[in-house]
């Protein structure tokens, strides 16, 4: 994908890419067109009421269940979990070809989307559950899973910081949802103050169709944090100033067996701009399966169609020719108004997926030991996910990733993005999992094969520890809430849907390069 990228010129131009790239707005999908300008109508209270309600689509993800799927029915339950995906896209579609209908009649949006969705997602489980039964164990109860509803956002609608939407007249300060808070009641401080939130620090005073005194680049209506172009988030609460969180990292004690070395492989930042919106992991052999656009170092061949062959015989950018990995991880984009090329593309614009990608000013990939025992070889093409690209949705329980900036990485954010000070950057951590089963490569769900050790550093039963992945990704973008990573529409952009993704794809002496480099307490290269 090139990085040609164009102003938008024109309100009827942002109008029609507003509505083809799902900006749902966190203050409901009944504000889907939140570039249109304030002489082209206003919403009436009832239209606002729905909106109120109608942030996400919220389905239960049935690959957090499927734990044991044979292997020989993978290939097909992985193409019915990305068809999900697509149909949960297609729903959020109809949201927004569909509005006046939502805003005529609260009840359209339960009875000719919300059941259509069920249906497919009820045969697309039937199926999962006929492919397995045909090879093994019938599971039961996956019907159970096929229904979805409609929520706002887990931030609410009220007080200092609550709520997606500040109203169409900008917002009370302090949240009051006051006389003059607009209709849908303010932010903290009136921090999202334009229809779809995240315009710039407004005080929230008779704030106005456009923001008052918002200070942000396109508050007011234009919403978005920081000016930006995703009404499907974030918002303002997503950010926090780095400079006000304590310091909060733990690092578990080495002790007498413990495997003290590092090694890292240099694979370069992207400058090649490789981008794709599949993930072979999760969803081989469909195009789009992460309906969201990645960053690949490391290995060149990676795409939804990939096979273990074709990645053994891929170039990679890695500089020891040894590492053919794939390491690969959600783009950032700077929401700054401007176009990427994807803005009219599945997993970009169309997914609410909007602004120009930036490409990281450095990465870092190290592998270290393990605090009370030495480490064993990855096996060869072992898959491993860090994080759960949809935690908003799902809960915590995967959420792994954290940011902070630079000169701050004592402080770490799962469910915030940091807002650095002058002169320091935005820093992506993710630290891979790092106890394995001893058997297998990759799992059903791509998670119970292997294990975090707890918190002194031990592997559970049955489990032994491998080299951890540790990835740093620092970016110098300005200063405030003005960027956000790529992800599921009904995710929302939220940080704490960050993920990481690793192939191992080294060659059998690097890999055994590493471990003896590690376990003898040595830092190589």
């Amino acid at each position: 994908m090139s990085r040609t990228s164009r102003k938008r010129s024109t309100v009827a131009n942002r109008a029609i890419v507003a509505g083809a790239a799902l900006l749902l707005g966190g203050g409901g999908l009944a504000a889907v067109n939140v570039y249109a300008s304030a002489g082209e109508g206003k919403s009436s209270q009832a239209n606002q009421n729905v909106a109120q309600t109608l942030s996400t689509i919220s389905c239960p993800d049935p690959s957090t269940k499927l734990t044991q799927v044979p292997e020989a029915a993978r290939a097909e339950v992985d193409r019915e979990l990305a068809k999900m995906d697509t149909q949960i896209t297609e729903a959020y579609a109809r949201f927004a070809s569909e509005k006046r209908a939502i805003e005529q009649d609260a009840g359209y949006a339960d009875n000719a989307i919300l059941g259509p969705l069920k249906a497919k997602r009820f045969a697309a489980l039937d199926r999962i559950s006929i492919a397995m039964g045909r090879v093994g164990t019938k599971p039961q109860g996956l019907e159970a899973l096929s229904n979805c509803t409609l929520r706002a956002d887990n931030n609410g609608n009220a007080g200092n910081g609550g709520g997606q939407n500040g109203g169409q007249n900008g917002g009370q300060g302090d949240g009051q949802n006051g006389q003059n808070g607009g209709q849908n009641g303010g932010q903290g401080n009136g921090q999202n103050g334009g229809q779809n939130g995240a315009g710039g620090q407004d005080q929230g005073q008779n704030g106005g169709q456009n923001g008052g005194q918002d200070q942000g680049q396109n508050g007011g209506q234009n919403g978005g944090a920081g000016g930006g172009q995703a009404g499907n988030g974030p918002e303002a609460s997503d950010f926090v100033d780095i400079t006000t969180v304590q310091p909060n990292v733990q690092q578990a004690r080495n002790g007498r067996g413990s495997s003290k070395g590092t090694f890292s492989t240099e694979c370069g930042r992207n400058e090649a701009g490789l981008f794709n919106s599949d993930n072979v992991i999760v969803a081989p052999g469909v195009t789009n399966g992460a309906h969201h656009f990645h960053d690949y170092i490391g290995n060149q061949g990676n795409d939804a169609f990939a096979t273990d062959e074709s990645l053994a015989a891929a170039d990679t950018t890695c500089a020891n020719q040894g590492d053919k990995s794939s390491y690969f991880w959600p783009v950032l984009r700077l929401q700054n108004g401007q176009d990427e090329a994807d803005a009219n593309s599945d997993g970009g614009g169309k997914e609410g997926n909007v602004g120009i990608i930036q490409t990281p000013s450095q990465v870092t990939n190290t592998f270290v030991g393990n605090p009370k025992s030495k480490v064993t070889a990855m096996p060869r093409l072992m898959r491993i996910i860090t994080g759960d690209a949809k935690a908003f949705v799902n809960g915590d329980a995967n959420a792994n990733a954290s940011w902070s900036c630079t000169g701050f990485e004592d402080r770490q954010l799962k469910d915030k993005y940091p807002i650095c000070p002058e002169g320091s950057q935005v820093v992506r951590t993710f630290k891979f999992q790092s106890c394995w089963d001893g058997v297998n490569a990759d799992s059903a769900n791509h998670r119970t094969h292997v294990a975090f050790a707890d918190g002194n550093g031990n592997c559970g039963n049955g489990f032994k520890a491998i080299p951890q992945l540790q990835q740093r990704i620092v970016y110098d973008v300005p200063p405030g809430p003005g960027f956000a990573v790529d992800s599921f529409p009904e995710q929302l952009h939220k940080p704490i849907t960050d993920h990481g993704d690793f192939i191992n794809v080294f060659d059998e002496n690097l890999m055994n390069t590493m471990v003896d480099c590690i376990n003898t307490g040595q830092k190589c290269k």
